[in-house]
């Protein structure tokens, strides 16, 4: 069954799609499995400069991703709140809604590029780098983190074309990026076509352009896919009620993000007490295990449009409904993509390493991320849906209590008291999943997510605001 999107009124230039899962699910995966196998590339091509060049890139993109988490408070925000008027049939406001949050994200990347530009060589300086290490992380932090406002734009268009409905056209801009990225990576990195090599600038510089082009890209689509286009006025107008309604789902989103960002980090400090062989087996069990929570991760950004649209719609039953049907298909797809790679775990690994004790090590934990992931599928889809009926704010208090309270000492008695080394952490990690997972998944059996609606039924349309510093 589909959700239709709601009818097009007169002044509307363009009809919705019809948000069935599957249409809005598979470009989203391919745009998700695309962006994870360029960054693989990314790695393998600075690898040719040398592997100073690749571990400077890595630490600099270590906050460069928790700068981008930070900018997604707006962003997924955003999203949730124009979902729902859109299925309230209110698109006017969701125009206006899109509008706002592009200033608002344009303000908050600015701000987080300044701050790099900055702070950065004293971010840098704390890491202990030194020699060539150091000198490569600075290059690429000016160059990527000066401009990191493009990729805060880029978050906030890419979500709101997803929210429209139109998964499939933000697939092809993230496709044109990457392929984009890797061909100057390719030119400037090494120096072909008459160009000077340039190592890891060069691999800066891609970036940066790659980002750009694919800015005004999405630009130009947001507009050709939105029934009720934005208007100068909504840029530089502010609604008080709007951004309380984008920043009471965004900022717990972020948080949630962040806080379980941190706790990996601190397992991370856990692993490098276990060796190098531990540490080297983690890294390749987590790229291994990417790829199969992608389907469930795929399934639960679909979900969050769909069941935002129902919401907004006050069609509670459905979204319950739908929700749980995208369960189970995350649930299936996990175990199927799962019990593939254990079945083949050794060869996978043997694509990495040719260690003996790393592969032992890895394909253990491979067959223990079973446990992990299936629990992981619940949280994936379940914290999505509740996020897009504005219920955000649960998952969060949930997130400390299982993550902070208890994920993180098991895994300090696991590792340090009972000696389970490198399993220790991924049984910690799944007992978190698991816990989390359960209690989302009783969170929205008991519907009290309906209550947090951030569309009235009787809600009077918002009358244009004042402007900004007006």
């Amino acid at each position: 069954m589909e959700v239709a999107a709601p009818s097009p009124s007169p002044h509307d230039t363009h009809a919705q799609p019809h948000l069935g899962l599957f249409r809005l699910t598979w470009p989203i995966f391919l745009e998700l499995l695309l962006f994870m196998m360029m960054g693989t590339a990314d790695t393998l091509m600075l690898s040719g400069v040398s592997d100073d060049a690749v571990s400077a890139v890595g630490v600099v993109n270590q906050y460069v991703f928790i700068c981008i988490l930070i900018m997604e408070v707006i962003g997924n925000g955003a999203a949730i709140v124009v979902a729902q008027y859109l299925g309230a049939r209110r698109t006017e406001e969701a125009a206006r809604i899109a509008a706002l949050s592009i200033t608002l994200n344009l303000g908050l990347g600015l701000a987080v590029s300044a701050g790099l530009l900055l702070f950065g060589d004293r971010i840098l300086g704390g890491m202990n780098l030194q020699g060539p290490v150091l000198a490569h992380a600075r290059t690429y932090l000016h160059v990527v983190g000066g401009f990191l406002f493009l990729q805060a734009l880029i978050n906030v268009f890419a979500s709101l074309i997803r929210t429209y409905g139109f998964t499939k056209e933000s697939m092809f801009v993230s496709l044109g990026m990457n392929v984009l990225h890797v061909a100057g990576n390719a030119v400037l990195i090494f120096g072909h076509l008459g160009l000077p090599a340039l190592g890891v600038a060069g691999a800066a510089v891609s970036t940066v352009v790659s980002r750009a082009v694919a800015l005004g890209v999405f630009v130009w689509v947001l507009y050709r896919v939105m029934p009720v286009r934005m208007v100068l006025r909504d840029y530089v107008t502010l609604s008080k009620d709007y951004v309380r309604k984008i920043l009471k789902v965004g900022l717990p989103s972020a948080f949630e993000q962040l806080t379980y960002q941190a706790c990996q980090t601190v397992f991370l400090y856990y692993v490098t007490f276990l060796g190098p062989v531990a540490l080297a087996s983690r890294q390749y069990a987590h790229s291994i295990s990417q790829y199969v929570f992608l389907g469930s991760l795929a399934i639960g950004m679909g979900t969050a449009i769909v069941v935002g649209r129902l919401v907004g719609a006050h069609r509670a039953d459905e979204a319950y409904r739908r929700a749980l049907q995208s369960l189970k298909w995350g649930l299936a797809l996990t175990v199927g993509v799962d019990v593939a790679v254990i079945l083949v775990r050794e060869r996978l690994v043997s694509l990495f390493t040719d260690n003996g004790d790393i592969l032992r090590v890895t394909s253990q934990v491979i067959v223990l991320g079973l446990l992990l992931e299936t629990g992981r599928a619940f949280n994936l889809v379940l914290i999505n849906a509740l996020r897009a009926a504005g219920d955000a704010t649960f998952t969060v208090y949930m997130g400390i209590l299982s993550m902070v309270c208890m994920s993180l000492p098991l895994g300090y008695y696991l590792v340090f008291k009972l000696d389970l080394g490198l399993g220790g952490v991924w049984l910690a990690v799944a007992a978190d999943e698991w816990v989390r997972g359960i209690t989302m998944w009783l969170r929205w059996r008991s519907r009290a997510w309906e209550q947090q609606s951030l569309v009235a039924p009787s809600e009077p349309v918002a009358p244009p605001a004042t402007a900004l510093g007006a």
